[in-house]
Formats: C-alpha cells, sequence, structure tokens
C-alpha cells in the first residue's frame, strides 16, 4: 500500500487508529518527520509514547510516559527491546535501511509486524533510500514524505526572521516569489539558501529571488532526471511564430490568484511538433520566461535503472519533484524517442510510460508540459488525444516575413544592426531554411569576415554561405512532406499566421498525403 500525501500527520493519524504495525517513511528529511511524529503523538489523550531509536545513541523518549531505560545499539538487540515499551508506542528506528541485508533483522520486522497487529505499537522507519525488501514490503504502508509546502516554508522564513534580529525590505509579492523559489528544497536547504541570502547582505529584500532560484538549481543538478534551466529566451528572441504567442500571451496569467479565483483551471500543457530546426527547444525556453515560471527539462534516458522497480520510482520521484516546484514549466524533449519501447526490457518502457500519460491526464497541480517531437509516426495516439494537451501545435517551414525576422533576431544576438542588410533579399534567397539553418549562415558568414582582417560581416557574405548550404527541406525532402502533410490534414494548428504560412504547393501537398497514407499502412 502506498499513499502520497501533503497532509502527512493527518494520514498517520489515521494509520495509527487503524493499528498499522509498520510505516516505512521515504525521505532525506529526517528531523522534520521526527517532529511531525512526535506532534501526532502528543496529540492524542493520553499522549502516545514516542520512541527514537538509531546506532550510536540507542533509544530516546520524545514524547508521552518517559518510563523506558534501555540503550541497546544493535539492531536485534533493539528490536527484541521495543517489546519492553507501552503497548501503544510509536518507535521510530533510523538508519535500518543500513540492515535491510541481514536476514535476521528482515524476519524479526515481519514477526513483530505481525504480532503487532494484535497491539497498538506501530514501529516507523525513516529511511533516505527507496529500495524496501520485498519481504517487508507486503507488510508496510510505504509512505513518500514531500518536501515543505509554502505555508511550511513561510513559517520558517518568518523564524528565521525573527531570530537573526534584522529588519527585511520583503515586498508582498517579493515574499511570494522567494517563498516559490524554494519550493521543492528540503526545509534545510531552504533555511541555509534563506541564511546565505541574509548573511550576504544583512537583509533580505527582493533582489534575492534570483539567489534562491541558483541554490534550487543546484539542488536539481543532483536529480538524476530533471534538469533546471535559467530563464534566457525572450519572445523577442523567437522570430515568426505568431499564433502560438498570442496563445501564450493570453495565458500569461493562467497561474495567478485571479484565474484561480474567476473559475479558470490552470493549464495543462503543449505538443510542438513539426519540422527539425523550427525552434520547438527555443520555444520551451521561451514559454518559461514570458510566464516567469521555472523551466525543468525531464531527461527521459535518465528514468530507466537496471534494479527492478528502479525506473518506475524515478519516473515517480521526478513527477513529484515537479509537481512540488509547481507551478512551473515541464519541458519533455523530442518525446518519441521515450515512446521508442524496447523489446527487452521486460515491459519497463511501457510501464514508466503508461504512468508518466497518466499522470499527465490526472494531474491537478499548476505544471505546464511542453512535449517537443520530431517524428510524428513514433507518437502513440493515446499521446496526442485532448485532455493531456491542450492544444497541438505544427512548426512549419518559415513564411518569408518569418525569415527575415529570424534574421533580425540573430543578427541582434551577434552584435551586428539589421538595418544595415538586405533583410527582404536574404528571406528570398532563404526558401525552404529553417530557423536553426539561418542562424548557422550567419555564423558561418562571420567566421569569412573574421578570418578577412576581422571586417564587418555582410549581405554578400551571408548569401554567399545560404548558396552553399543544403537545408533540410532539401536533403531530406520526402521526410519534410511527410511531417506537413500532419498540418494538410488539419490534424494539428500552425504556430505561425495562416496569411503569413509557406503554404504547401499542391504537387508536394499530394505526395506528402500519399506518403503519409504509406507510412500508416
Amino acid at each position: 500500500m502506498q499513499f502520497h500525501e501533503p497532509d502527512f500527520s493527518r494520514r498517520l493519524n489515521v494509520s495509527l487508529r487503524a493499528r498499522v504495525t509498520l510505516i516505512v517513511v521515504m525521505t532525506p528529511e529526517e528531523e522534520r518527520v521526527t517532529t511531525k511524529i512526535r506532534e501526532v503523538c502528543d496529540t492524542w489523550d493520553p499522549p502516545r509514547q514516542c520512541v527514537t531509536w538509531d546506532a550510536v545513541d540507542g533509544f530516546a523518549v520524545i514524547a508521552g510516559n518517559k518510563n523506558f531505560h534501555t540503550q541497546s545499539r544493535d539492531p536485534l538487540a533493539a528490536l527484541d527491546d521495543i517489546q519492553k515499551t507501552d503497548e501503544n508506542a510509536v518507535i521510530v528506528l533510523k538508519d535500518f535501511h543500513e540492515y535491510w541485508n541481514n536476514p535476521q533483522v528482515k524476519r524479526r520486522i515481519r514477526n513483530f509486524s505481525q504480532k503487532f497487529r494484535y497491539n497498538r505499537r506501530t514501529i516507523v522507519i525513516i529511511t533516505p533510500a527507496t529500495r524496501v525488501p520485498e519481504e517487508i514490503r507486503d507488510d508496510a504502508v510505504l509512505v513518500h514524505f514531500p518536501p515543505p509546502g509554502a505555508a511550511e516554508l513561510s513559517a520558517d522564513l518568518d523564524l528565521l526572521l525573527a531570530t537573526s534580529g534584522i529588519t527585511h525590505a520583503l515586498t508582498k509579492a517579493g515574499r511570494e516569489k522567494i517563498i516559490q523559489a524554494a519550493l521543492g528544497m528540503t526545509l534545510n536547504q531552504a533555511r541555509r539558501s534563506f541564511s546565505k541570502a541574509i548573511v550576504t547582505k544583512g537583509t533580505l529584500d527582493d533582489s534575492d529571488i534570483d539567489a534562491i532560484i541558483a541554490d534550487k538549481r543546484d539542488i536539481l543538478s543532483q536529480s538524476d532526471a530533471l534538469e533546471f534551466y535559467s530563464l534566457t529566451e525572450t519572445p523577442e528572441n523567437v522570430g515568426g511564430l505568431a499564433v502560438l504567442k498570442d496563445w501564450l500571451r493570453l495565458r500569461e496569467r493562467a497561474f495567478t490568484g485571479e484565474a484561480r479565483d474567476y473559475g479558470l483551471p490552470s493549464p495543462k500543457g503543449i505538443a510542438l511538433i513539426g519540422i527539425p530546426g523550427t525552434g520547438k527547444s527555443l520555444t520551451a525556453k521561451m514559454i518559461a520566461d514570458l510566464w516567469h515560471l521555472p523551466l525543468l527539462r525531464l531527461d527521459v534516458g535518465a528514468l530507466f535503472g537496471s534494479l527492478v522497480g528502479e525506473s518506475e520510482e524515478r519516473t515517480r520521484r521526478a513527477l513529484s519533484l515537479a509537481e512540488t516546484i509547481a507551478p512551473c514549466i515541464l519541458w519533455v524533449d523530442e518525446i518519441e524517442k521515450a515512446f521508442a519501447f524496447g523489446s527487452g526490457d521486460a515491459g519497463t518502457s511501457q510501464r514508466v510510460f503508461a504512468h508518466l500519460l497518466t499522470w499527465m491526464q490526472d494531474k491537478t497541480s499548476p505544471c505546464f508540459v511542453v512535449a517537443t517531437a520530431n517524428n510524428i509516426a513514433a507518437l502513440p495516439p493515446e499521446l496526442l488525444r485532448k485532455g493531456r494537451f491542450d492544444e497541438i501545435f505544427f512548426l512549419d517551414l518559415p513564411s518569408p516575413a518569418e525569415r527575415r525576422e529570424i534574421f533580425s533576431v540573430h543578427l541582434k544576438k551577434r552584435k551586428c544592426v539589421p538595418a544595415d542588410y538586405d533583410l527582404d533579399l536574404l528571406a528570398r534567397e532563404s526558401e525552404g531554411y529553417v530557423g536553426a539553418e539561418i542562424e548557422q549562415t550567419i555564423i558561418d558568414a562571420m567566421y569569412l569576415a573574421f578570418n578577412d582582417s576581422m571586417r564587418r560581416v555582410t549581405t554578400e557574405d551571408i548569401l554567399s554561405c545560404i548558396r552553399r548550404q543544403v537545408p533540410l527541406s532539401i536533403s531530406q525532402r520526402e521526410t519534410v512532406a511527410l511531417l506537413r502533410s500532419y498540418l494538410a490534414e488539419g490534424r494539428a494548428v500552425s504556430a505561425s499566421r495562416a496569411a503569413a504560412r509557406s503554404e504547401v504547393p499542391p504537387s508536394e501537398k499530394t505526395i506528402a498525403l500519399e506518403t503519409f497514407d504509406t507510412a500508416r499502412t
């Protein structure tokens, strides 16, 4: 049995009343869990005895009846001594995962879990490990203890400010953003981050938000499957895609309290499909900057482990962490590769991504999923149905106007003045080029100018590089035609304005539809 419930104290109380004899709490926050357990024991009338044990200090009574005197430090002897506690006692065992490989320890725990059903003793094992022996799993309630929520972080920040004696300069909005920036950290990690900010400047103000986010980035870098991205791409850095940008701006305030009070649900996510190099990954980064939300990239390959159940546990942990940090953007890059199920993994791939699909459908946290894909044929139909995504956008070959805008964006990035270049000529000559290829022609032209006495790059340099490059729309003509047929059939919304979009020539459209039909059969 498993539960993952933010209100840990309430669920623990229910388990104790139900005479659950063995609870395994999986978390690195030993001190915080112990405090919660002691508080629950103190609420009983009379208070329940709560005893902790570790291999260094032995037993210690932290709540209820203090009449318990033994200092066994051997795990087997400690398990024997548990019988000397009150019949209503809660016994908290720390670091007991270190003894999972001892068959006698496992047998003794199982014996106790069966024997204690006839009284009210409960053993709680706190462990940072995520693996529980199969022999124990069936007898235990497994609890994934969540990181602190906004209320708990806010209370801890108040306590820290009160004890430090400093006068802070936080605005109401700044305080909310600092708490939001700390979501996903453990209580100790958040406390250290707050303290560092205070010590550095002698106060705490709105400018410390970036420092908290930087600390969280360092913490998330230790995660196997989640990568924290800095917000560096603004809508001005993305050329074209006017329809998509309008859609995003319309939902810019979707995660605010005003939207919730109005009755609007948080948007679930979008799928960005289409031709490689058209800016799908860039768009994911742009959304995070536009909405001022943390951007997390889910590394699908890092979800898989060699041990039984490890892949599913990594997936659960990564999605749970994303929900804790929410509101956030969860970017799943090249999701079609995730669904390339292996034939020799005993169904692990199917189970992992069935879990991912279910989560995308049922999640209630404001975690906006941005999934990008190049190979549409590799995507399972159930992924793209309504309910998992709010919209499916197709990023097509850029139109002349969009190519002109893309040239302007990349010239500005490289300290060139767009007005000094014939952008209309460059846009005409680069027909069939995607954004990544346009960027590369500018880089190639700059190398020419750099090696020619470091002179200023010219329109002619860029034209020369355009004419030498073979775009993907020519080198992979059949593949591009197949991808564009997805839009031609009306199965996705164009990310660009209809009037400005590069239309598929009738002959190419016919070829694309025939190719798509052949691929499906």
